[in-house]
């Protein structure tokens, strides 16, 4: 299995501010190391280490992780969108680099939820379009849901990967299911976006992992509005620690998998994050 969203960080190396008002337990460094401990027993060999600070010193900190360590296969680093130039002048080396497979923004902590849509932002997102590598976008308002498919429509050679499913709201009423549900059908029905099942919290009950049967209803959706061959797996550990514990969360993840026909389950857990960021070749 390949997690394609795998986290560590190093407080020696980069600041990772957005840590200082987190759970006590996340505030600590995490390690590539202690990562595949956890998630080894779920059948996880390989990773996609992913951008957690809006800094370049992370970006050069993951680069050479995966340098460094077989069962990682790339990182998905942070690159400044709303400064051009600095990505303008970074990405030929990046696209020298082995390990850079794709590019993310902490889109969901800017205060003005259509940040995105900036005029230098949007000029940042052309270069990436323009390097052929994915941006990965993460959304936890439908306001970016919604300015994923601007922005998906506008950038018909950038291919997407909406984290998380765009948050789905387990746990609230069912008006805001059924918004997001919507919302990920549209999106769904555009090609040059494909999406992870990772980081799926409740809303309701804070800490608590999702049951079974929340995990199927989402996966669902995903499946309806995506198909398989359009999904990925993830773990987002460390963040899942905080939910019941990686162990709760990855096994309630893994056991809703196992349960799809082998083809769907061999394209979540290891195809499609080998096509999408070009893994291996």
């Amino acid at each position: 299995m390949i997690d394609a969203h795998l986290h560590i960080w190093d407080r020696s190396r980069s600041r990772y501010a957005w840590l200082d008002e987190a759970p006590e337990r996340l505030q600590a460094d995490h390690t590539v190391d202690e990562g595949f401990a956890a998630l080894s027993p779920f059948g996880v060999e390989h990773a996609v280490l992913v951008q957690a600070d809006e800094a370049l010193t992370e970006t050069d900190l993951l680069l050479e992780l995966v340098a460094a360590d077989p069962r990682l296969l790339g990182a998905v680093v942070y690159l400044p969108l709303e400064q051009p130039d600095v990505v303008a002048q970074r990405l030929p080396a990046l696209a020298e680099d082995a390990g850079f497979v794709g590019v993310r923004n902490l889109t969901h902590d800017r205060p003005d939820p259509d940040w995105i849509l900036g005029t230098e932002q949007r000029r940042g997102v052309g270069l990436i379009e323009a390097a052929g590598v994915p941006l990965d976008y993460v959304a936890v308002l439908p306001r970016h849901l919604q300015n994923l498919v601007t922005l998906a429509r506008e950038h018909t050679d950038l291919m997407f990967v909406l984290d998380h499913l765009g948050s789905p709201p387990v746990g609230p009423p069912d008006g805001d299911w059924s918004r997001w549900q919507d919302q990920l059908a549209e999106i769904g029905g555009l090609p040059n976006v494909v999406a992870k099942v990772s980081g799926i919290y409740r809303r309701d009950d804070a800490g608590a992992a999702v049951t079974p049967e929340q995990m199927d209803a989402v996966l669902a959706a995903a499946l309806g509005a995506f198909g398989a061959d359009r999904l990925l797996l993830g773990s987002d550990w460390p963040v899942s620690t905080i939910f019941s514990g990686a162990e709760a969360t990855m096994r309630v993840l893994v056991d809703a998998v196992a349960a799809l026909p082998a083809e769907q389950a061999e394209a979540l857990s290891t195809g499609t994050a080998t096509r999408v960021y070009g893994l291996g070749s």
